[in-house]
């Protein structure tokens, strides 16, 4: 049953609508982290690499995450940043199809993933081009000069969804290989990567699997794929023998080949707890009421304020789990609506970003959100200069 709230921390007298940029924290994290620091760091001290499975917690957690994404288990492993991620998967497709030479992503895209792709360019020097179509355009602009395909399936400031199993097919069909960016996808809604045979996949966890700040990525690749991978970061844990100390690096037999660098235990365990919020729920279940709170949202917001403009795609199949409106005034509007208890945020240049997390909102919370940017635009509160401010983050 939805919402779970009660397995949450949720602060009294807010209305969470960012979960879509850091997830809320559940109850269970603390405890788990709290003995992980304790009773394992503090008691084992290195005999927790052994004692306490250490070692093993970025493939077990990453299993954890393959049932939420449609992966098989031994296909998906945890650590770094999504950057690093990225950069990896993106590297791997371009060694295994050499003769090609075209990257494409689209405009939308968020701008790491195409600063990654544009740094790996600059620095293999082997003339790659990356082409950048308006994202209903990435379908027709698959060619078979395209190297692999790259694209967020949920785009960061709009909420529009890409159609993952369409746009996979065509590369496929063009000779492409296929990269699916699931930072807004995992935890959101039913990712099938194994059933539309995507090529790789990266993925944030502070988000929708509420990991906390700073959660450790994630990285699947299609099984018959990783043994033909030659890996960019060829860091020890990847190797087939971390502990043999070998001068040459020899890549692991498995998804433990996208390894780098020694595991974030503490952030792992915090994630490893955080997922138990989903066990006993169903997918199909959080994005039905996902879709339902979301068209809720839209109906009361533009019913209430009309000097907003929806961004974000009103059909079911079109849209992700955020809806999004365009206000000149954007940026002091959402501080003004957050100083008034509701949390969303804003990305440029436009945009009011509100997230749709059924684990923990519901109807009332819905309602309530929508009443306090009614006050907020009604009163043009966005006028005030406290709410023009620039913080670092927005």
């Amino acid at each position: 049953m939805l919402p779970r709230k009660d397995l949450f921390d949720l602060p009294e007298g807010v209305i969470y609508l960012d979960g879509n940029s850091l997830g809320v924290l559940p109850k269970s994290v603390e405890e788990r982290v709290a003995e992980t620091i304790t009773a394992e760091w503090g008691q084992q001290l290195i005999r927790g690499w052994n004692k306490c499975g250490w070692m093993d917690l970025p493939d077990k957690v990453g299993d954890r995450i393959g049932v939420l994404i449609g992966a098989a288990p031994g296909t998906v492993t945890m650590g770094d940043t999504l950057s690093i991620k990225v950069y990896q998967a993106l590297d791997a497709a371009l060694k295994l199809r050499p003769d090609r030479k075209v990257i494409l992503s689209d405009c939308g895209n968020f701008p790491t993933d195409l600063y990654m792709a544009q740094g790996l360019v600059q620095t293999i020097a082997k003339g790659h081009e990356i082409r950048t179509p308006a994202p209903d355009g990435v379908a027709d602009a698959i060619s078979e000069d395209v190297t692999v395909v790259i694209l967020t399936e949920v785009d960061y400031s709009t909420g529009r969804r890409h159609n993952m199993a369409e746009i996979t097919a065509k590369a496929h069909a063009a000779g492409a290989l296929m990269i699916w960016d699931l930072a807004h996808s995992a935890g959101a809604f039913t990712v099938k990567l194994a059933e539309c045979e995507a090529d790789f996949a990266v993925g944030c966890t502070y988000k929708y699997l509420n990991s906390g700040p700073g959660g450790p990525a994630f990285i699947y690749v299609r099984p018959d794929l990783i043994n033909d991978i030659q890996p960019a970061l060829s860091g020890w844990l990847g190797h087939e023998a971390p502990f043999a100390f070998d001068l040459d690096y020899r890549p692991g037999m498995t998804i433990q080949r996208m390894r780098v660098g020694t595991p974030p235990i503490l952030q792992l365990a915090a994630l490893d707890a955080a997922l138990d919020v989903w066990d006993g729920v169903e997918m199909e279940d959080v994005r039905n009421k996902c879709l339902a709170l979301g068209d809720l949202f839209i109906a009361e917001v533009e019913a209430r304020c009309p000097d907003l403009t929806l961004q974000t795609p009103r059909e079911h199949d079109q849209r992700g789990s955020q809806i999004s409106f365009a206000f000149e005034h954007g940026y002091a509007a959402m501080q003004a609506v957050i100083a008034h208890g509701v949390i969303g945020d804003f990305r440029a240049p436009n945009t009011m970003r509100f997230g749709i997390t059924p684990l923990y909102l519901d109807e009332g919370d819905m309602i309530a959100a929508a009443e306090v940017i009614e006050k907020v635009m009604k009163e043009e509160m966005w006028r005030d200069p406290q709410y023009n401010v620039r913080s670092a983050v927005t």
